[in-house]
């Protein structure tokens, strides 16, 4: 997955313009000169992996066009405490306008591709995949999930335009599981898969009955009961795991037999990575 360079730039104007508020740095005008020049080195304070250092560095190049800057990582890579990600060189006023910015896009994506690691990791062997949802927040979804494929997640849809997704108040409103999937099958094209999210085994039983999901979402379940609902399924269709995951109960989760885990935590609840910039 990519980042758009218009994206890229769309999203760090509009943060550069949040912070500049009236159009200056005041601290940085009254006691920097205009022709100070400084080297700042981006590195990490933690470990973990990083995520979305050509959005930090856009931060200064759209600040000013007078910067030389030298990369020590790549996206996806896992860092240390310690380590040089990105040096900078340049008018010092610009580089220190450019700084907060930078570190807020780098620190939030970082620690979205750290927490979504981390799990990777936690269920390596077993088959399922990790993946995220549509919590994120407004106007940062695309960086959220690429965060995430950062981190060694899958992307789920990315919007409501992707694929059928029906939940429980779609069932709820259309009446009922059969009614829901009829409707949906009749009007679905071949390139829009068709999920239907379950809260109980019964439930499964009626969507595997009707037959028209192309992937079920076992909602809450706990271990014993996704381990029941992967005997019932039987591989005829493909199992996503969503609901109360965390890193304690995620390789239980995936040993049930699960084909997806998504967890909605990795975009709306990271912490964020500890990056800095130091001046040289």
């Amino acid at each position: 997955m990519n980042l758009s360079p218009l994206l890229i730039e769309d999203a760090v104007k509009a943060a550069l313009k949040e912070d500049l508020g009236h159009g200056f740095d005041a601290t940085s005008e009254i006691l920097i000169p205009a022709n100070e020049r400084t080297k700042g080195v981006i590195k990490s304070r933690s470990n973990g992996v990083l995520a979305g250092l050509i959005v930090a560095l856009s931060a200064f190049s759209l600040t000013d066009i007078d910067f030389d800057m030298e990369i020590h990582a790549q996206d996806g890579e896992k860092i240390k405490a310690g380590d040089i990600i990105a040096t900078i060189e340049g008018p010092a006023r610009s580089l220190l306008t450019a700084e907060r910015v930078a570190l807020n896009f780098l620190q939030h994506m970082s620690g979205i591709a750290s927490l979504t690691n981390q799990h990777v990791e936690k269920i390596k062997g077993t088959g399922a995949e990790i993946c995220d949802t549509r919590k994120t927040l407004p106007g940062l979804r695309l960086f959220q999930k690429y965060a995430v494929a950062m981190g060694g997640g899958s992307n789920h849809r990315f919007g409501l335009d992707d694929a059928i997704l029906i939940k429980d108040n779609h069932i709820a409103i259309a009446g009922g599981i059969a009614a829901a999937l009829d409707q949906a099958h009749m009007l679905a094209s071949h390139m829009r898969k068709i999920e239907i999210e379950v809260d109980t085994l019964a439930q499964l039983e009626e969507v595997l009955e009707n037959g028209k999901a192309d992937i079920v979402m076992l909602d809450n379940f706990k271990v014993k009961e996704l381990e029941k609902a992967v005997k019932l399924i039987n591989r005829a269709i493909p199992c996503e795991a969503s609901g109360g995951v965390t890193l304690d109960n995620v390789k239980a989760i995936a040993e049930t037999g699960v084909d997806y885990i998504s967890i909605g935590a990795l975009t709306h609840s990271p912490c964020a990575l500890d990056i800095g910039l130091d001046i040289e």
